[in-house]
């Protein structure tokens, strides 16, 4: 099975038609198709409608689809599911998980209505509680695949003010993705609100690959060539990756857990990092796209 890209994922509000028929255009990987919260109370039976439209003509090959519901609490909870059950998109995205139970509780309901193991869970980490608690979300296991942190509602729920290099949030942030880590689930980055400040986007994609997020929750086509850029392999790390694998491809190396790489001691566990960077470059590359 090929590797998982996550570099990119867009998130389109499915009540906005002209957005939704722009995705096959576009570069990223991953759509998000929200029923939440960019979506009005009166366009949600509307929002749906649309989403199966769009998914009878979208050619989803080389795309990750993704579904974000309303709370299965909230009168459009069981609609939404009962939609991820007629379309199987690749992912249900649940808004505001707070514990391990909320993610259990889906997945019981997808299993229960025959969905395929195929269609994952991505758990939205937007609350206070979430955060204290992304370790344990994380170690569900089954359907729980990635973890997407939701910092508009984070800070609105503890005061946290929006400063350039996100300071006062970086603890929360590594929290997250320590706990994603953990359980090898991929943690993608929060969104940038103006799409207009290429700078300070940018730095924020820099920032969020150095921390280890495997990509970022993006809200305009705009943002998608930084995120993939930052978020993918360079060619500095991609000629490093490839050396490593031909270095342990050498007679004798077969046997060995480290070896000298032009004055460096290198170990079989940059080896398995190797492979897997050099896969997903692969995987980008053969990507196929619509002009």
């Amino acid at each position: 099975m090929a590797a998982l890209i996550r570099r990119s994922l867009l998130s389109v509000p499915a009540s906005n038609t002209r957005a939704l028929s722009k995705i096959p255009q576009l570069d990223c990987d991953g759509v998000i198709f929200d029923l939440e919260d960019s979506v009005a109370f009166a366009q949600k039976a509307e929002a749906r409608d649309n989403l199966r439209r769009s998914f009878a003509e979208l050619n989803s090959d080389g795309l990750e689809t993704a579904i974000r519901i309303n709370p299965l609490t909230s009168e459009f909870g069981p609609a939404d599911l009962e939609l991820i059950v007629e379309l199987l998109p690749d992912a249900v995205v649940i808004p505001k998980v707070e514990h391990a139970d909320d993610v259990r509780l889906i997945a019981e309901r997808l299993s229960q209505a025959g969905v395929p193991e195929r269609v994952s869970i991505w758990a939205m980490i937007e609350t206070p509680l979430g955060v204290l608690n992304a370790a344990e979300i994380s170690s569900v296991g089954g359907r729980i695949k990635c973890l997407v942190v939701g910092l508009n509602d984070l800070r609105k729920a503890t005061g946290v003010l929006p400063q350039p290099g996100r300071a006062n949030l970086i603890p929360w942030l590594m929290q997250v993705v320590l706990a994603g880590r953990a359980y090898g689930v991929d943690v993608i980055d929060s969104v940038f609100n103006d799409f207009r400040d290429e700078v300070a986007f940018e730095a924020e994609c820099a920032q969020g690959r150095a921390m280890g997020f495997s990509g970022k929750m993006l809200i305009h086509p705009a943002q998608i060539d930084a995120a993939n850029r930052h978020f993918g392999p360079d060619d500095d790390a991609l000629e490093e990756a490839r050396a490593i694998i031909e270095a342990f491809r050498q007679p004798g190396a077969e046997t060995l857990n480290v070896i000298n790489l032009d004055g460096r001691m290198v170990e079989r566990l940059h080896l398995e990092d190797a492979e897997k960077l050099v896969a997903s470059a692969a995987v980008i590359a053969n990507r196929k796209r619509k002009p």
